[in-house]
């Protein structure tokens, strides 16, 4: 009833300032509440690891507490989020750009970093180093993300001008995940694993940049804005070891309310917005609706794979410790550190 009220009120305004000669068609053009927004990618734009959920039927893990959802309450647009955990390019290309359309006029994304399989690589960096090949993992998806996920970007990008011909597109890059110690006693993150992960993330966002630019559209990095709210920092942005598991690695609330918010916000509508209480309050409102129009894509959403961080466990590191002739109780003897 509210978002009906401002469309109503906004459609008034607007032709009252029409009829008294206000408006020209020399104006340049604005964008109303409810407006179409539609939000397409992974993980980092479906709001896993802020740990509430919409109940949409899908493991998307789409949350009303994700930039997303935020910026439209915010600015009263009408939000179709599509993005979902798990989603690689081809996800994007076959279960999300079929939401664009012609009347389209916000569009936020991030995908690639499943493509580069960072879920993978993380899980391997996990591991303590005589049981981890870190460096190898890290190099294999450095060569993933400079070789063939250029490739990639460049055909989704276009498929996306072609089917939101008039819309604002934002490409929304990642964080880097670490500060360069581990204070999760279940992993074993070296600081040059970290390091080496750090870099990682600065080449595919530099890659997902120039792909972004190509096409027209306007790309956020968010680096700069995460510093000193990564991993073990003394105020996260950014979720270490979790349980459930699935939290681990992804931006929290905060990281979406203070990180990307402003961020992203200010570029896709020309105006930062805050996630004030009234704001988080609207997004919250919307879930409802959001849930029951989510769910009428479930049967495609329910065919992208979750990419889930899989921690050291015990059981593992006895089987990696038997491979590779380590004695593991003497090694956990020994305080079980990193080397």
């Amino acid at each position: 009833m509210k978002l009906r009220l401002v469309r109503v009120l906004a459609a008034l305004a607007a032709t009252s300032l029409v009829t008294v000669g206000l408006v020209t068609s020399a104006a340049p053009p604005s964008y109303a509440a409810g407006e179409s927004y539609v939000a397409l990618g992974d993980s980092y734009s479906s709001g896993t690891g802020t740990r509430t959920y919409i109940n949409d039927g899908t493991e998307c893990l789409r949350s009303t507490y994700a930039y997303a959802s935020l910026t439209a309450a915010a600015k009263g647009y009408t939000l179709n989020f599509r993005a979902c955990s798990g989603a690689v390019v081809a996800d994007v290309s076959s279960t999300q750009v079929g939401a664009l359309s012609s009347s389209t006029r916000f569009v936020t994304i991030s995908v690639g970093g499943n493509d580069a399989g960072f879920a993978d690589v993380l899980t391997e960096c996990a591991l303590p180093a005589w049981a981890s090949d870190c460096a190898g993992a890290v190099a294999g998806a450095r060569t993933f993300i400079q070789s063939t996920l250029p490739g990639r970007l460049g055909t989704l990008y276009t498929a996306i001008r072609t089917r939101a011909p008039n819309a604002k597109v934002v490409v929304v890059g990642y964080p880097k995940i670490f500060m360069g110690e581990d204070c999760n006693i279940a992993t074993f993150f070296s600081p040059e694993d970290e390091a080496a992960l750090n870099n990682a993330v600065v080449l595919i966002n530099s890659v997902t940049a120039s792909a972004s630019s190509a096409k027209g559209f306007t790309f956020v990095n968010p680096v700069s804005r995460f510093t000193g709210h990564a991993v073990c920092d003394s105020t996260e942005w950014i979720n270490g070891f979790s349980n459930p598991v699935r939290e681990s690695y992804h931006p929290n609330r905060l990281g979406h309310s203070s990180g990307y918010l402003p961020l992203v916000s200010g570029v896709l509508t020309g105006t930062s917005v805050a996630a004030t209480p009234a704001v988080t309050a609207a997004a919250q409102d919307d879930a409802t609706r959001q849930a029951a129009l989510q769910r009428t894509y479930a049967e495609q959403d329910r065919k992208i794979t979750p990419k889930l961080f899989r921690p050291p466990t015990e059981e593992r590191l006895r089987e990696l410790a038997k491979e590779r002739g380590v004695d593991y109780d003497a090694w956990r003897a020994g305080g079980g550190s990193a080397g």
